[in-house]
């Protein structure tokens, strides 16, 4: 495929003529679930404001964590409009993850044993998902060198990579 091909499967307005109905839709529900549940807490993995998490908590201890990538046209979305599904997950007891991200996303967590794992990447260009993926396996993070995912863990201090080469 090249890039007008990839564009034009990744445009939802040829495959969902309601897409804007949906938008409006999925907006007024997430303010809704926030109505009902409260503003999330946004927590920062770098230096621009579209670089943030809304989490919505839920009052279980050692609860599970649902991160939903919303998908598709995520480049055209913010996550305060994909807060609607939230409720369904903090009343079942989980934690409840929509990120805000600019050209590249990574969503890591720790396990219970203290290690990280990769559960979600997205970028502008679908393509490079794959190729972030293969780089992943080719270099896999070594949590005791300086800089990282494990820097940002060990520090609580988010860092923004401002190019990747």
């Amino acid at each position: 495929m090249d890039q007008a091909e990839l564009d034009t499967a990744y445009d939802q307005s040829a495959w969902a003529p309601n897409r804007e109905h949906l938008i409006k839709r999925y907006a007024a529900e997430s303010e809704a679930v926030r109505a009902r549940l409260g503003a999330p807490r946004r927590y920062a993995y770098g230096a621009t404001p579209i670089e943030g998490l809304d989490v919505y908590a839920t009052t279980r201890a050692h609860a599970p964590i649902n991160v939903f990538i919303h998908g598709g046209a995520w480049r055209a979305g913010l996550a305060g409009n994909y807060a609607f599904p939230a409720e369904l997950f903090v009343r079942a007891g989980a934690h409840f993850v929509v990120p805000d991200f600019a050209d590249w996303c990574a969503v890591d967590i720790l396990d219970d044993e203290g290690a990280l794992h990769r559960v979600a990447v997205a970028h502008a260009e679908p393509a490079r998902v794959a190729a972030a993926r293969a780089f992943e396996e080719r270099y896999p993070d070594d949590p005791s060198r300086p800089g990282g995912v494990a820097q940002v863990v060990r520090s609580g201090t988010p860092v923004l990579v401002p190019e990747v080469t």
